[in-house]
């Protein structure tokens, strides 16, 4: 599903196109192999046998004949800790913010699709620092908070910042005390010379107990493939400001070549680590992302 983004410049519309974009996977989920995973929206679970009477819904089960026992804010499943990348790389191309107008949407999904199921969610933003860090909790004021954070966040203007991924991913790692399940959207591009230093930060993660989903975000015909027009092209880094004039036909032969070699380590390092590497082309799917939410979820039963 491809949603407008455009309309992000309407007040309020971040919770608005997170909500429609779940609300209709949702709805997809029943016509889909991914029924089977458990989505509870209600806020009620099955009664199970030798529990407390304390809390069945009679209502509900003069209706259904079935026992659900009510659930409550303090009984959270599952904690999360969502990581946007907010450096300049991250609002190419400049069409609806580029990766960080589609991780934005993205990430609000899943916050609301983490308080639906009465689990406890946090957003944190980084470029050369974290930007923002909130608190991880599951009630609907705090989801209201983290939706005014994404518009805010969509709303800025694109300024000049570097990125420092794996510092931050240490920062995280130390600030996140207790077991929980990190998102993070990046594009990865680090001014790390290699990925170690951005692999130690994910080995620190994982030794301190936390699952991490990692949707590493492209704009896939440009960063990948290199497809631009047949004619001289001016090429700006973004955080650094450094200019290059050329044909795209001379490099792209060596830059395809060097990309693959990078996204190929990225996503071999991810796996030796065991964490959930997921490729997310800016053109492509949400759905794609909230299924893969929902996989690593089933996983962490």
């Amino acid at each position: 599903m491809k949603l407008d983004l455009g309309k992000v410049k309407d007040i309020g519309s971040i919770d608005f196109l997170a909500k429609q974009l779940v609300e209709g996977f949702v709805t997809g989920l029943h016509k889909s192999p991914y029924h089977g995973f458990s989505v509870e929206f209600a806020e009620h679970r099955l009664y199970n046998n030798g529990e407390s009477t304390r809390h069945i819904d009679w209502k509900v089960y003069a209706k259904t004949d079935k026992l659900f026992t009510k659930r409550y804010e303090e009984e959270t499943n599952l904690r999360c800790q969502i990581i946007i990348d907010n450096s300049s790389s991250m609002y190419y191309p400049e069409a609806n913010k580029g990766k960080i107008g589609f991780s934005i949407i993205a990430a609000g999904a899943i916050a609301y699709l983490l308080q639906r199921q009465r689990d406890a969610v946090g957003i944190c933003t980084f470029s050369d620092k974290i930007e923002l860090m909130t608190e991880i909790k599951s009630t609907s004021t705090h989801l209201n908070k983290i939706f005014t954070s994404l518009q805010e966040l969509f709303n800025q203007n694109q300024v000049s910042k570097s990125t420092q991924v794996a510092r931050i991913l240490h920062e995280v790692a130390e600030k996140t005390h207790r077991r929980s399940l990190i998102v993070i959207f990046s594009d990865m591009f680090d001014n790390a010379a290699d990925l170690d230093e951005i692999f130690s930060g994910l080995q620190h993660m994982k030794h301190n107990k936390h699952e991490v989903l990692l949707f590493h975000v492209t704009d896939k015909a440009t960063e990948y493939d290199f497809d631009f027009e047949d004619r001289p092209h001016e090429f700006i880094d973004l955080e650094s400001g450094e200019r290059l004039k050329l044909q795209p036909y001379e490099v792209k032969e060596h830059y395809q070549q060097k990309a693959e070699e990078f996204y190929k380590n990225l996503k071999l390092r991810c796996a030796q680590l065991r964490i959930d590497f997921i490729e997310v082309d800016i053109a492509g799917d949400y759905n794609e992302i909230l299924k893969a939410y929902l996989i690593k979820r089933a996983k962490m039963k």
